[in-house]
């Protein structure tokens, strides 16, 4: 009997199927009941022995620097995967929570775009998930992490999910109403800003979560999970973009300079990039651009229509949340053209448009937050896996755990070009 069971659990490890007499044993095979930190045996657990511990990044106050803590390592639930974090993306979504412009419960720990390694399977995860994303497996995470079971999430809505919204982005939490993360001095919660990846281990939903190849390295495959995540969403979802159109996206950082790669690889025949950095142009003509427009030289409608003689672009992309960029967006695109807004602006902010020319001449406006995680995210991935997508030369700077306040400094300051990735291990 012994000699079967632990046969049993390296057939598990290796991802091999070994019929039903080991279903029930999920996390069993794994870790005993009377400590969740320790493995029955050495060979058990060929990836190590969870610690009981683990550091993060939180932010306590509104436009304070973060700190380095020590929390208990998070233990995932039904349907949930623990990840040990390899890197996590720097993005402008987690400075709006910083500077308060966006409601959030704090402490938290920030950083939403996550690659990472599996490690844990939350008990009673049911074998379908287990067998996708087995123990060792080296994935990636979406932001938007669906439930897979409210209205939206039913209908293949997925960047709608009400779960998402409600638990994580009201609560900061995950979908039984609590967090995973407790201070290890206290035990006091720390709240969750998607996965809560600015830390060395993470839970996520297995809804949430994309295998990657060896081929791509964990650095540049974590921007995989929003820059590159929201962009797909914008272009395929949103847009509906098809080969030959024509595009223009104005604010070409991280989120801006994906949605140039995303539209090149779909066939964008004239891609321009839109912005006031000519670091960043350059960095936009690298990403695929066809073309080039600093907004503090030139107007920018005017300019578009030259470029596309006269009639100004299929699809225009707002990627920085503001009013003027919001009504640019809007007067750049030609009769019947899409205007997608992806851009996050401080809460109850709005832009005006001119309501008569929206009407005439058929102009279509879409909001776009970002993918659907089960749908685009493997999608994402082979794209990047082909070479469509230029991961390694979107991301620009690489940093450790301890300077990630010094890297969110420096985002708000504009001064990365392209993506900043914090790395973990």
């Amino acid at each position: 009997m012994a000699m079967r069971n632990s046969a049993s659990r390296l057939s598990f490890l290796a991802g091999r199927a070994v019929g039903a007499t080991l279903r029930p044993m999920h996390c069993a095979a794994l870790h005993n009941t009377a400590s969740d930190t320790q493995p029955k045996k050495e060979s058990d657990y060929l990836l190590g022995t969870l610690p009981e511990t683990m550091k993060a990044a939180v932010l306590w106050e509104p436009r304070k620097a973060m700190t380095i803590e020590e929390l208990k390592l998070p233990r995932p639930q039904v349907g949930e995967v623990l990840i040990r974090t390899k890197a996590c993306g720097v993005c402008h979504s987690d400075l709006h929570v910083m500077n308060n412009d966006i409601p959030f419960p704090i402490p938290c720990v920030l950083g939403h775009e996550v690659s990472g390694e599996v490690v844990e399977h939350g008990k009673h995860t049911d074998s379908a998930t287990i067998e996708r994303l087995p123990v060792g497996s080296r994935v990636v995470g979406a932001f938007i992490m669906p439930c897979g079971g409210c209205f939206f999430c039913v209908k293949g809505q997925e960047d709608l999910c009400e779960s998402f919204l409600k638990y994580n982005r009201g609560l900061g939490g995950l979908y039984d109403g609590t967090t995973r993360l407790y201070m290890s001095s206290s035990g006091d919660p720390v709240y969750m800003y998607s996965m809560g990846g600015l830390a060395e281990y993470c839970v996520v939903p297995a809804n949430g979560l994309a295998v990657i190849p060896e081929s791509l390295p964990y650095s540049e495959s974590a921007i995989i999970g929003c820059a590159v995540f929201t962009a797909y969403g914008a272009m395929k979802n949103a847009a509906d973009m098809r080969a030959g159109e024509t595009v223009a996206v104005i604010g070409t950082g991280g989120v801006g300079s994906s949605c140039i790669q995303v539209s090149r690889a779909f066939g964008g025949r004239i891609v321009i990039g839109v912005d006031i950095s000519d670091g960043k142009l350059e960095m936009a003509k690298q990403m695929g651009a066809t073309h080039t427009i600093n907004a503090s030289k030139e107007d920018v409608p005017e300019r578009i229509r030259e470029i596309t003689g006269g009639r100004g672009v299929d699809i225009a992309v707002e990627a920085l949340g503001k009013p003027a960029t919001f009504k640019q967006a809007i007067m750049s695109v030609r009769d019947g053209g899409r205007a997608v807004m992806i851009g996050l602006a401080p809460w109850g902010a709005t832009a005006d448009i001119e309501i008569t020319r929206l009407v005439r001449r058929q102009i279509r406006v879409f909001g776009s937050y970002g993918g659907r995680a089960r749908q685009d995210l493997p999608n994402i991935v082979g794209l990047a896996e082909m070479g469509f997508l230029k991961i390694e030369s979107a991301v620009t700077q690489k940093a450790k755990l301890e300077q990630a306040s010094n890297v969110y400094a420096e985002l708000e300051q504009g001064r990365i070009t392209g993506r900043a990735v914090i790395e973990l291990r």
